[in-house]
Parts: structure tokens; sequence; C-alpha cells
């Protein structure tokens, strides 16, 4: 009887332990040390777990429209902070703030959302909990 508990425990430690190791590491995939800024207009909301995603058509230097992947928190966690998959539209102008991805050649449009303010009404996220920004 003993053994097949330690057996039961020792396979859920294995299966457990694969879910961690399956999910990213921030600091690993986006530079903290870097913040990046995009004023432009939402092109897709995908509000999904493990992590919804923003999709913003900005400018770069040159005046060059790009197309950037903003990660977000999950919906579980954003639902709870009061963002919903209706929150975000395509076409809201925002600004938004963020760690740019590493890469190699710098060549990756992605980003880690740091903080986003909506132009129309105002509604802004932050990186604390009730931080508004304007």
């Amino acid at each position: 009887m003993k053994r097949n508990q330690l057996l039961f425990a020792l396979a859920g430690v294995l299966i457990f332990g694969m879910t961690v190791y399956a999910h990213h590491s921030i600091g690993a995939t986006y530079d903290s040390s870097k913040e990046v800024k995009l004023v432009g207009k939402i092109v897709e909301f995908n509000y999904r777990n493990p992590h919804a995603f923003v999709h913003v058509e900005a400018p770069d230097k040159a005046g060059k429209m790009q197309r950037w992947a903003v990660e977000w928190g999950g919906a579980g966690a954003l639902g709870q902070q009061g963002v919903t998959r209706t929150t975000l539209k395509a076409g809201d102008e925002v600004i938004i703030t963020g760690n740019p991805a590493r890469s190699s050649d710098g060549e990756v449009l992605r980003v880690k959302m740091n903080t986003l303010f909506r132009k129309r009404d105002g509604f802004g996220w932050g990186t604390k909990p009730g931080e508004v920004v304007d």
C-alpha cells in the first residue's frame, strides 16, 4: 500500500514539474533594463490564458507602421483587475510602455506590458494594483 502511495506521489511530482518547466521565464524572454513606448492603434486583443496579447500597430522611428505583439497577464488575473474580453477593441488608440523581447537581431517586435493608456476615455492599467496611468 505504501509503495502505491509513493509511486502515485512521484507521478504527481513529475507531472507538476513538467508544467512548471514549460512556463517561460519573463527575465529570459524580455529585457527589463530597457523600455519602449508604443503609440498606436489596437489591431487585435486576445484575452486568454496563460497570457493575453494586445496586437498594436505603431510607427517606428522612420514612421513605418510596425505590428507589435504585447504580452500581458492571464485572463484570470486581468479579470480580477477589472479587465475583460471587451475592455479593449480593435481601433482603440493606446499608449503602451513595456520591456522589449531579448533578440539577437533586434527584429522581434514583442513587448511585455508595463502600462497601458487608452486615449478615448482615459482608461489606464499600470504595473501596480490600483496604479493609474496618465
